[in-house]
């Protein structure tokens, strides 16, 4: 039935006397899944005389309504806005990393690590290691003790990459579901004590004060969250020295990446963050990585921007959770996720029923495990921002509408530009999606994937 429905649309669409208008704009979105509609106008004034000048309206476009990009970051959502975010993460990481986009050259110059910060353990889960080419057994432990609820702490299998149990706890009843989202939900400030106490640790070793260290070294960051399988999150970040001036100017020469590598290594390991009203406190894990980055070697700069990059776009659903918020009042049973997560959720919603724990709005971010942080952020003198990145992207866009007749071309000191949007819908009809796929040339969607709004 969805397939006939699917196909009566297109064929309505094809038909109607503005496709062609309707097909531009589907360009346009550069092939968004739920584009958003608009209905408005945007007029132009002179601003000494008043006179209008110029007027852009919906009211002829098809369905009276303009298809903009939706802009999610995420994958799992729309494919099409997520890669423009991807692309863009690329670009401001490996700005800060050898220049462009504003940013000299020279800043490759500039001692620099990527950090991997993980979270502690709670509860062995099956895992897949590789030793010289070879995957290990997962826990294959001698004289395994038998947990208090009747299962054997070890697993001989050696799993597949695809094998849904990677990140499952062997048993469930004994891993610590309240604490695992617990760490996710104070991981964002658990990273903010992080950088204080790198730049204490890196003043202190170069001895000089915090405030003294500010006149001569700037520490900047880009950094991203990813979760694990077993539904944790963990940080990878670039960490950069500059001189005072951030990335215009060179790092004095006692500042250097090794004596920044142990300042990281101090600061993941001294600081914590404690949820009072329970009583507990949480640290990194012990598990932490700091590696130089180099130009040419196995870690260039290309490599940790583009990894950065790929964990920007996606959100906790390798722990096999849902793409959207869960209701107080959902049947979490009758969730289609794994038991893993559903365990994971319901951890979040008990947890978030307690008054004393409002502030990290656990059941609102139950379907993200507890973590209610940014996945990608970065200090303010890092590199160029994404919002000068679609800012250039967009005066590119205009000026082609100018070269094509479709914008006039006015001087912009003397125009006053005044406009007027209303949010007036979302997504496409089956059909549509069949169109657009064909348009734009992405993958075709699941039927019913998408929804007329």
């Amino acid at each position: 039935m969805h397939h006939s429905h699917a196909i009566a649309g297109m064929i309505d669409r094809l038909h109607q006397p503005d496709y062609d208008r309707w097909a531009h704009q589907i360009k346009r979105t550069g092939g968004c899944r739920q584009p958003i509609h608009l209905r408005g106008k945007v007029e132009h004034f002179d601003q000494a005389t008043g006179q209008l000048l110029h007027r852009y309206t919906t009211n002829r476009e098809p369905n009276g309504v303009l298809r903009v990009p939706c802009k999610t970051r995420r994958a799992s959502r729309c494919p099409a806005c997520a890669e423009v975010y991807r692309a863009d993460t690329y670009q401001l990481v490996r700005a800060g990393l050898i220049g462009g986009k504003g940013v000299p050259e020279t800043v490759s110059s500039h001692p620099c690590l990527f950090v991997t910060l993980t979270a502690p353990s709670f509860g062995t889960v099956h895992t897949r290691r590789e030793k010289n080419g070879k995957v290990q057994p997962c826990h294959a432990r001698r004289n395994a003790e038998t947990c208090p609820h009747g299962h054997v702490m070890s697993c001989t299998d050696r799993h597949s990459t695809e094998d849904p149990r990677l990140g499952e706890p062997l048993c469930l009843d004994c891993y610590d579901y309240d604490g695992s989202v617990l760490f996710n939900a104070i991981s964002p400030e658990l990273w903010r004590r992080f950088t204080l106490a790198l730049r204490r640790r890196f003043a202190r070793l170069n001895g000089l004060t915090v405030k003294a260290l500010r006149d001569q070294v700037t520490i900047a960051f880009a950094k991203v969250a990813e979760y694990q399988r077993r539904g944790v999150v963990h940080f990878h970040a670039v960490i950069r020295l500059d001189g005072p001036d951030g990335p215009n100017s060179p790092p004095p020469a006692w500042a250097t990446a090794d004596t920044l590598a142990q300042a990281v290594q101090h600061a993941a390991a001294a600081v914590t963050a404690e949820i009072k009203p329970l009583s507990r406190t949480f640290r990194w894990g012990t598990q932490l990585d700091v590696r130089h980055i180099t130009m040419n070697g196995d870690l260039t700069e290309q490599a940790v921007a583009a990894y950065i990059a790929k964990y920007a776009t996606k959100a906790a659903e390798c722990v096999g959770t849902l793409d959207r918020r869960i209701q107080p009042l959902d049947n979490l049973d009758a969730l289609p996720v794994r038991d893993h997560a559903r365990r994971l959720i319901a951890a979040c919603m008990r947890l978030g029923s307690d008054e004393d724990l409002a502030d990290l709005r656990l059941t609102q971010w139950a379907h993200m495990l507890g973590f209610r942080g940014h996945f990608s952020t970065k200090s303010r003198h890092y590199s160029t921002t994404l919002g000068d990145l679609r800012a250039a992207r967009e005066e590119h866009m205009r000026t082609e509408e100018i070269s094509l007749g479709r914008l006039p071309l006015f001087d912009e000191d003397t125009i006053l530009v005044v406009a007027h949007w209303e949010y007036a819908g979302q997504g496409l009809s089956l059909g549509e999606q069949l169109l657009a796929a064909a348009i734009t040339g992405h993958r075709v969607p699941n039927l019913g994937e998408q929804h007329d709004a």
